[in-house]
């Protein structure tokens, strides 16, 4: 495994013989053959999770801390919703029900935005369209404080759905292209973690925002709109990350960065189809796992086990709390066991307490609950780096963002499958003759499905630990570059052009 830093790699479009795309080399028959031998963990000689973060230069710790902030204030703006739905409905004169499709918005225009927002990160940089995205955040938050109708509010969320859908992959690009590599799984773990440290924002801030005023709910959106500001003047600061600035120099130096973006991207895709139809299936998975578990749970304790209002939000904060931790230790732990065994091991510790996690009646639910996120974010906690490293280079933004946000299309239906089946099991009602259902039953055996899944695609699926992203290693751009005539079995006059652009 590589330590060196970008500037000590070789820079230029000569690559040599890797590994890369040894799996587009295969057959059928030895790709399932190398599945199992593949999945035995590599032992990688790894720091503790402080001293791996200790490699980071201050440049990398500031493109860590931005997309980790741009991350979390994404989450925060989504779950205003999730939070003020009463208070939503009350203002509207409308069910709940109507005030959810701002939400189902959100999910369904969520690929739009990492389409968009993906080709602009790859072909202009991860600087602008994060910007641009952080604009949107000011704009959407305070316009949906300032609706006066429920067709502004659907509006409002639709054109925030496709803003939210752009920052993912741009965000993953910033915190982990230039990240060293002993240090890519413990930061991938903390920046998946965003997006629950965003959830806990927006509770603390919703409890003390909303109803607090002559304003009602409005000023939580209001108080939303702020903090990006703050974040798109911090990027503004930064540069663009130098594996990007690599892979530019040398567009600049092969045909022009525009013709050759366009080269790279179909020879990315005709090359890769099937892999990016494989991430795909596996983030649809992951996001069943997260929306199987976590969304219709709070109804289910609240509900069934009749937990006050109280015990549920302590209960939510406590399995928070395991899914921060789990995120960033099983992130960490994939750079020793590997990424697909990291996956597939705490997959099957978390499906093991589905019991408990669903059928402990009882306040001592809340350890269940914590262990349980803590397998489910601990796995997630995998994805970001697990993501860059199988993405092509050339549309590594696209792929990741557009990836995450299919599988979260795929999956935006989970709480509404869970509920509906729910119904099929009914309990006695309340004393206030409210009605209740065995969710605890549907969430076990709907979740034990998904981790299988979950398990078996993983399994099946290609790793590329340890994966160099910088564009010295990209045979994609060596393609294109050969195409061209620019590249020879040497150090070649682009690779000389392409280090005087960078160190100029």
């Amino acid at each position: 495994m590589e330590a060196e830093s970008h500037e000590k790699r070789p820079m230029g479009v000569h690559i040599p013989s890797s590994n890369d795309d040894e799996i587009e080399r295969m057959g059928i028959g030895r790709y399932l053959y190398t599945r199992l031998p593949t999945l035995v963990p590599p032992m990688h000689p790894a720091p503790n999770p402080f001293k791996a973060l200790t490699l980071l230069n201050k440049q990398q710790w500031l493109f860590f801390t931005v997309a980790f902030c741009g991350w979390s204030w994404d989450a925060f703006d989504f779950f205003t919703v999730s939070l003020t739905t009463s208070e939503l409905a009350k203002e509207f004169d409308k069910s709940v029900s109507d005030i959810t499709w701002g939400i189902t918005l959100v999910l369904m225009l969520r690929s739009v935005g990492a389409i968009t927002f993906g080709i602009a990160s790859d072909r202009w940089g991860r600087k602008w369209p994060f910007v641009v995205n952080n604009l949107l955040f000011v704009v959407l938050e305070l316009g949906t404080g300032f609706c006066q109708t429920y067709k502004q509010f659907l509006a409002c969320r639709a054109l925030f759905g496709i803003a939210m859908g752009g920052l993912y992959g741009n965000a993953a690009a910033t915190a982990l292209e230039d990240c060293p590599m002993e240090a890519r799984g413990v930061v991938s773990g903390l920046l998946q973690q965003g997006y629950a440290f965003g959830y806990l924002l927006a509770a603390a801030f919703a409890r003390a925002l909303v109803d607090t005023t002559p304003h009602g709910w409005r000023p939580l959106y209001w108080f939303g709109a702020c903090p990006p500001v703050l974040i798109i003047l911090f990027r503004l600061c930064l540069p663009e990350t130098e594996t990007f600035r690599q892979r530019q120099a040398t567009r600049e130096v092969v045909d022009g960065v525009a013709s050759t973006f366009l080269s790279e991207g179909k020879t990315a895709v005709k090359r890769h189809w099937l892999l990016l139809i494989y991430l795909v299936l596996l983030m649809a998975g992951f996001n069943f796992m997260s929306h199987g578990s976590q969304d219709l749970y709070p109804t289910m304790i609240k509900n069934e086990f009749g937990f006050s209002a109280d015990a549920v939000t302590v209960t939510q904060v406590v399995a928070n709390l395991g899914a921060l931790t789990g995120g960033t230790l099983c992130g960490w732990a994939s750079q020793i066991f590997g990424r697909r065994f990291s996956i597939i091991v705490i997959s099957i510790i978390g499906g093991a307490l589905l019991y408990p996690y669903t059928f402990v009646t009882s306040k001592r639910v809340m350890a269940a609950a914590l262990f349980e996120q803590f397998c489910v974010q601990g796995a997630w906690g995998v994805i970001p780096i697990h993501l860059m490293e199988l993405s092509p280079g050339a549309i590594r933004t696209f792929a990741v963002g557009t990836a995450y946000q299919l599988g979260n299309l795929v999956s935006s239906a989970s709480s509404t499958i869970e509920s509906t089946i729910g119904e099929r099991f009914p309990l006695p009602p309340t004393e206030t003759g409210e009605r209740r259902y065995e969710y605890g039953k549907v969430i076990c055996i709907f979740m034990g499905c998904v981790y299988g899944y979950v398990i078996i695609v993983t399994f099946f699926g290609p790793e590329r630990l340890g994966r160099q992203f910088d564009v010295a290693h990209d045979s994609d751009m060596a393609e294109v570059a050969a195409h061209r005539g620019k590249i020879d079995g040497g150090e070649s006059d682009v690779e000389k052009a392409v280090s005087a652009r960078i160190e100029g």
